[in-house]
């Protein structure tokens, strides 16, 4: 069943914190087989309006799922590195995620789950980025 969540998701760049971007939203919660879900729509104070995230939560893995006006699939685990599509409205990069370490602790009421990770466009220097992301269900809203 989809219940009705408060979604928090913060994102820093490591030497950078000042820079440090923090989105707080509602959104759907639900479980689905063994993953989480976490389903918001992205604002103009993210830039990316009209866009609609999905969290795909399982024990050891975050899939980050973007459609609309900026589109992606980022995949996060444990000493894992990706090469992903990144498309937005002025043009599509093609980027490096490697995870560094990543912390999961999800129920039916919502959870945390916090990732190190280097993100890059090929070629160029990358960037150690933390991304932090809590939900809190309706069971847990009062």
């Amino acid at each position: 069943m989809k219940k009705k969540a408060i979604i928090s998701v913060t994102s820093k760049q490591k030497g950078n914190e000042k820079e440090k971007v923090e989105v707080v939203t509602p959104g759907k919660f639900y479980k689905k087989e063994d993953s989480y879900f976490a389903v918001y729509d992205e604002t103009e104070i993210s830039g990316m309006e009209g866009t609609t995230t999905t969290l795909k939560i399982s024990p050891e893995k975050l899939c980050l799922i973007r459609m609309g006006t900026t589109s992606t699939k980022m995949n996060f685990k444990k000493k894992y590195k990706d090469i992903i599509l990144y498309n937005t409205p002025y043009g599509t990069l093609e980027l490096e995620v490697e995870t560094k370490d990543i912390d999961i602790n999800m129920d039916e009421y919502g959870g945390h789950v916090y990732v190190n990770y280097n993100l890059g466009v090929i070629g160029e220097k990358v960037q150690n980025t933390s991304l932090e992301i809590n939900i809190k269900a309706e069971d847990k809203l009062s």
